[in-house]
């Protein structure tokens, strides 16, 4: 537990890193890359952490009062994710704040894009930066998305506090 945890009176039931790992882990599948055609590239990994992210978030609220602690926290673990990637990338201070102001209000638009359901349309937007896919890979991520949808569905809040969302 780091002295900021300690501070903030932070317990270890809060510590959001495994299921920060889980999304991290499932946003680098290579099935999304290979078969789903999404980008192996910073931009095409971003966009599906923020994916899975957004799911996971969505998945919390419907938790209500329950999910609202650990989707604050899930949210900082991103900002901190965020911050250290941009930095080993070669980013300076002045522009980290910057970038990591870009990538919430990205991960705020896609929240609001895929809280009225991930369709096609949101889908090619911000895995594809509008550049539609062939048909055949659009077709493979939608049923990806619809999978994880509803694994996240299934799973219990302990399960999902826990990291097990495969």
């Amino acid at each position: 537990m780091s002295l900021i945890d300690r501070v903030l009176g932070r317990t270890p039931a809060t510590d959001m890193g495994p299921l920060y790992t889980a999304i991290v882990s499932e946003a680098r599948l290579p099935t999304w890359y290979r078969h789903g055609g999404v980008p192996d590239t910073l931009d095409g990994r971003f966009d599906m952490i923020s994916l899975v992210l957004s799911l996971v978030l969505l998945r919390l609220e419907s938790e209500d009062v329950r999910g609202r602690l650990p989707s604050a926290r899930l949210t900082e673990k991103f900002v901190s994710d965020m911050d250290g990637q941009l930095r080993e990338t070669g980013f300076g201070d002045l522009v980290v704040g910057k970038q990591v102001g870009f990538a919430m209000g990205a991960l705020g638009g896609r929240l609001g894009a895929y809280r009225t359901g991930a369709d096609d349309a949101a889908l090619v937007r911000n895995l594809w930066r509008g550049e539609a896919p062939s048909d055949a890979a659009l077709a493979v991520t939608r049923g990806l998305v619809d999978s994880l949808q509803a694994r996240l569905a299934g799973k219990s809040f302990e399960d999902l506090m826990a990291g097990n969302i495969a």
